[in-house]
C-alpha cells in the first residue's frame, strides 16, 4: 500500500509527558513528501501554531475531530455540537467539582481537568449524545457524532486521497478512531493498551522516538 498522507497526534506522541517536543520526530516529519495532518484534542490556534513550528501542512484536526482547518489563514470547519456537551457538563456538575480548560476557545467540545472517575462519569451522560474521552492530559466531553477518524475521512475526501492511503500514529484512546480509519495505524510504545490492541504496528520506543521508529520501519524516511 502506498502511503499518501500521515495523520499524527501531538501530546504523548510527538511530545513526552511533560509536553516537550521531540526534535528527532520533528526532523523526521519535515522529511516526508506527503501531507502531514496534526490530529489533536487541543484547540485550533494551538494546532495551527504547532503545525507552523514543526513545519508540516496547515491542515489540522482539532478538538478530537470536532474542528477541522485546511488553511492557516482560513476558517475553522466545526463538525461537533457544543450545546450537547454543555448539557452533559451540567449533569456532571451535579455530582463533581469540575474545572474547565480553555473553554472560551473551544468550538465543538468541553475540556475538563481529570479530577473525577471517568468510568462513573460516563454512565451519567451515556444517553446524551456525547462521549467522554481521556487524552491522558484532560477529559473531553465531545459530540458522539465526531471523532478524529471521521475528521480524517472528511480531509481525505477534500484532498482526493483515499483514507486507506493514510498512515495514522497516536498514543491514547482518543486516537482509536483515527487509527481505525487509516490504512495503517501505529501506536507508540507508551500508548494505551486499547490503542495497541487495534494498531497494525506497535513501536518499541515511546513518544517521538517511536514516531521516528515507525517512519523508518515503513520506509518513509
Amino acid at each position: 500500500m502506498e502511503i499518501k498522507g500521515v495523520a499524527i497526534d501531538i501530546d504523548g506522541t510527538i511530545t513526552d509527558r511533560k509536553r516537550r517536543l521531540n526534535c528527532r520526530a520533528v526532523e523526521a516529519l519535515r522529511k516526508l513528501e506527503v501531507p502531514v495532518v496534526l490530529a489533536t484534542g487541543n484547540i485550533s490556534c494551538f494546532a495551527r501554531t504547532a503545525a507552523k513550528l514543526i513545519g508540516v501542512s496547515d491542515i489540522v484536526i482539532c478538538e478530537n475531530g470536532g474542528v477541522v482547518r485546511f488553511d492557516y489563514d482560513g476558517d475553522d470547519t466545526v463538525l461537533g455540537n457544543k450545546e450537547k456537551c454543555y448539557k452533559a457538563l451540567e449533569v456532571l456538575r451535579e455530582k463533581y467539582e469540575v474545572v474547565l480548560l480553555d473553554d472560551v476557545y473551544r468550538k465543538s467540545e468541553v475540556c475538563l481537568r481529570r479530577t473525577f472517575p471517568k468510568d462513573e462519569a460516563e454512565k451519567l451522560i451515556a444517553r446524551m449524545g456525547v462521549k467522554l474521552l481521556d487524552s491522558g492530559f484532560a477529559y473531553h466531553i465531545a459530540d458522539a457524532e465526531v471523532s478524529k477518524g471521521k475528521a480524517l475521512r472528511f480531509i481525505a475526501d477534500r484532498l482526493g486521497i483515499d483514507v486507506e492511503n493514510f498512515l495514522a500514529i497516536g498514543d491514547s484512546e482518543n486516537d482509536i478512531d483515527l487509527l481505525e480509519a487509516a490504512g495503517v495505524g501505529v501506536a507508540v510504545a507508551n500508548a494505551d493498551l486499547k490503542l495497541k490492541e487495534i494498531a497494525d504496528v506497535v513501536t518499541s520506543r515511546p513518544n517521538g522516538d517511536g514516531v521516528v521508529e515507525a517512519l523508518e520501519f515503513l520506509g518513509l524516511i
